[in-house]
Order: C-alpha cells, then structure tokens, then sequence
C-alpha cells in the first residue's frame, strides 16, 4: 500500500483526523500530504492530549513522518505557525512552492457577502475568495512569501520520488464527497472538488499511483451550514440520542441524520473506495466504547457492521470505538489487506 488517500464520505466531520492519526501511529509512513484549507478542522486525541488543526496534517503524532501540504491546498500564516507550534511539528513540515495564501482581504470580502452567509453557511476563513483569486492567477503563493523561504518544496516531486522508493505515504483529504463543487449538493457546497482523485491531484500524482482509497463514514450524518440533510433530526431528537456535536472550525451545533445507505453507495462510487473505515461507532452503540478487538464487539454492533459492509460491498477495516487514538479496531490483518 504505498499510496493510499482518506477521504470524507459524507458532508466532512466524519472522523477523518482520528483515522489518520491512528494510522500514523500504526502504519508509520514516511510521508503525509494535507490537503484543502482552514475551512477544514481535524481533531486528533492520543495519550491524554486532544489538538485541532487546520493545515498540519493529523499524521503529525508520528515524530519521524514527514509532513507536507499540497500544492492546491491554501494556506494562512497565522494558522500554519500557531499550529506548528501547537504540534511541535516544526522542522519537518513542507509546504508545496505553489501552495496558495489566503490574506486577510479575502476574510473581509468573504464576510461581507451575503450570499455565502445567509444562503451556503459558509465557515467565512476567506477560502472561496482566495480560490476565486487562484483561478483569475493573482493570488499570492507560498514561494512569494519571505517567511516561508525555508519550508518551501516540490511536494509532487517528493511524494513520487518516495512511491519509487516503495515508501508509503498518505493523502489526508479534507470535508466530504458531498461537499464538492461538483458532485455535492450545489450551491451549498465548498470551494473545491473533495473526492479522492482530486486530492490526488492536488498532491501531484496521477491516478496510477493510488493503491488504496479509504473512504471515512460516521455511524450517522452531521452537516454544518446549509443545503439538504435528508431524514434530518430534530435538535431535541439528536440530543435524546446523544448525537449532537460542536464544529471543530465554526463551533456551530452540527445539524444531524441516521446513516444514509443512499449516500454512503455514491461516495463509495464517486471515489473508488477499496477500504471504510467508520468512526462514532460508539455514539451508536456505548455498550462498544473503546473496544479494541472485533469478536469482543456488541453483537448487535457487528450485525449492524456486517449488514453495512455487505450491502457497500467494500471492505470495513478500520472502527474507531472513542476519540483516542488507541480505541480502534484494525481487521486489515484478519481480512488479508496487510501483512
């Protein structure tokens, strides 16, 4: 598996910083690549510490991975230097030459319009504006900033060079499937595409390099902003069931829905997935709190697993049973998927 890509399922807040943060302390690779922008928060809990971050990858936990961030991901200083510290990942994070930089004027006129205020609910970081800039190419990128003159780099060359070593490395995508400008729910959606070829893209490497797509579902749905939640909950359901949740980025309550079967089959379409890796296992069934081995799983837990797993006809490998990167359960070796 020398290239493998995480990617959102649904509208983002599936869990994707717990997955990659356990497979940085369980695969060890020897580089992770992040993709998107600010307007995407990943939580990473492991040994009784909890960050949320923005820019760094959430392999960050693996003191010997290299850390880089794509090509077509933006960037704000303040952001990336705040977490550097907050991670201790200085030293050996690398941004891509023609990574784009938002700037405060793109805050502005992000906040100041309308439209993406009151209609899309947007997260108002100055991401669209800054993408807006990059198509009309007058945003400022990485290599025209002085203080970024020592951590600039070619993330494609890197991350190639690396796969023709037989390194392994990971692609962190951000948000959801249903989140992209294109095959979301438009217009209320995000200012890039989110499936795994385009993360692809914005790394650098072709499609015939991609080994293994894991696509990250939660055991129910969560949306901030607007557009379409089908079979959405109350506030007074959601929190009866124990599903309510704060945005990592906005700190808005998340709206809420059961799984979505529907969905969870066009993601699985829309991104070739080979493996699933479902978080929140535990908000559906507490009796699985912090489990670590699949036979000692709740059987109604498993049924409900096993019933999912037959009818996306891809492999569930990774369950994350807690917040903590310990509580999971990893069935790739018993499903022949690693040595």
């Amino acid at each position: 598996m020398p290239l493998a890509i995480i990617v959102g399922g649904f509208f983002g807040d599936e869990g994707k910083g717990k997955i990659a943060s356990y497979l940085a302390v369980a695969d060890k690779p020897s580089i992770a690549v992040r993709c998107g922008s600010i307007n995407a928060g990943h939580t990473v809990s492991y040994m009784g510490r909890t960050w949320r971050v923005r820019l760094v990858p959430s392999f960050f936990v693996n003191p010997r991975t290299k850390l880089m961030i794509a090509a077509g991901a933006l960037i704000r200083l303040d952001v990336l230097f705040r977490e550097l510290d907050e991670t201790g990942a200085k030293g050996r994070l690398f941004i891509d030459i023609n990574t784009g930089v938002i700037e405060e004027k793109h805050v502005e006129a992000e906040r100041n319009d309308a439209f993406l205020v009151r209609e899309v609910g947007s997260t108002l970081q100055g991401v669209g504006f800054a993408m807006a800039d990059r198509v009309l190419r007058r945003l400022k990128l990485a290599k025209d900033f002085e203080i970024l003159k020592n951590i600039v780099t070619d993330v494609s060359f890197e991350v190639n060079s690396a796969l023709d070593n037989g390194e392994l490395v990971y692609i962190e995508g951000v948000q959801g499937t249903f989140l992209s400008l294109y095959h979301g729910t438009y217009p209320h959606v995000t200012s890039r595409d989110t499936i795994s070829s385009a993360f692809a893209s914005e790394v650098g490497v072709g499609p015939k390099r991609v080994d293994d797509v894991m696509v990250v579902f939660k055991s129910y749905v969560t949306r901030v902003g607007g557009g379409p939640l089908d079979n959405e909950l109350t506030y007074e359901e959601a929190k009866r069931l124990g599903l309510i949740e704060i945005a990592t980025v906005t700190g808005r309550v998340r709206r809420a829905a059961l799984f979505n079967i529907d969905l969870a089959k066009k993601a699985v379409m829309l991104n070739s997935a080979t493996q699933i890796a479902i978080t929140k296992l535990d908000a559906l069934y507490p009796d699985a709190k912090c489990i670590r081995e699949w036979d000692k799983l709740p059987h109604h837990a498993k049924v409900w697993l096993e019933n999912l797993e037959s009818t996306l006809r891809v492999p569930i490998t990774i369950i994350s049973t807690g917040e903590d990167v310990v509580c999971t359960i990893d069935r790739r070796i018993e499903l022949g998927l690693k040595r």
